[in-house]
């Protein structure tokens, strides 16, 4: 039998109160509780997951930079930016972290596709990447994931109409001269509300069908 699974869209969201909300979710769930998907947007903010060895500071201080319990190094999110946070028990959906992660970046290479755009994901450095007309690899999609009692949350996102331009003060995932880019510079019109559903839909059923 398929488990149920919640959607949330939850629009704007800070990440710190996110965060909390997952968090205290993962705590107080139990064999019964529902797994989830919430779709959001974030204001402009550095995050520092729980690999910190050999970061670099951001090079600018106007965007506030959080710590946060993710695996994984620093990032940015901002408006434009499609997060989707998974909140699944594992086990029950015969899931583990490499499979789970695969789901994730087929699920973005799938959508990618949909539009004409070409995309991969890599072994050694989770996400979704482009080749530019330059022939240069950009990341389009990040990942990070924490698991606590065999349940995961934190997500994915998706850089879709966004100033890409604080990604340039950080090391993108702790990866130096990274290129970032999105789904409106690779010629795809739809805007970031229209994409999150996209990529929910397939998500969701990518998801439902393990």
């Amino acid at each position: 039998m398929q488990q149920p699974l919640i959607i949330r869209r939850l629009g704007i969201t800070e990440f710190e109160d996110a965060c909390r909300s997952m968090q205290n979710f993962n705590a107080e769930r139990n064999a019964e509780t529902a797994d989830e998907l919430w779709l959001t947007e974030h204001p402009a903010v550095y995050t520092l997951g729980l690999n910190r060895r050999q970061v670099r500071p951001p090079a600018r201080h106007d965007i506030p930079l959080v710590h946060t319990d993710r695996g994984g190094k620093i990032t940015y999110h901002g408006p434009g930016q499609v997060i989707i946070y998974v909140l699944f028990n594992l086990p029950r959906r015969k899931l583990n972290i490499r499979s789970l992660v695969s789901i994730m970046e087929d699920t973005v290479i799938e959508l990618l596709a949909a539009h004409g755009v070409t995309a991969y994901a890599k072994k050694d450095a989770p996400g979704v990447y482009v080749q530019l007309e330059n022939r240069q690899e950009a990341k389009i999609a990040s990942l990070g994931l924490r698991v606590k009692n065999d349940c995961c949350y934190h997500g994915l996102s998706l850089n879709v109409d966004m100033d890409l331009s604080p990604f340039a003060a950080i090391d993108p995932c702790g990866y130096a001269g990274l290129q970032v880019t999105q789904t409106k510079d690779l010629g795809i019109s739809d805007d970031a509300s229209a994409i999150g559903e996209q990529l929910l839909e397939k998500l969701a059923a990518n998801l439902n069908a393990g």
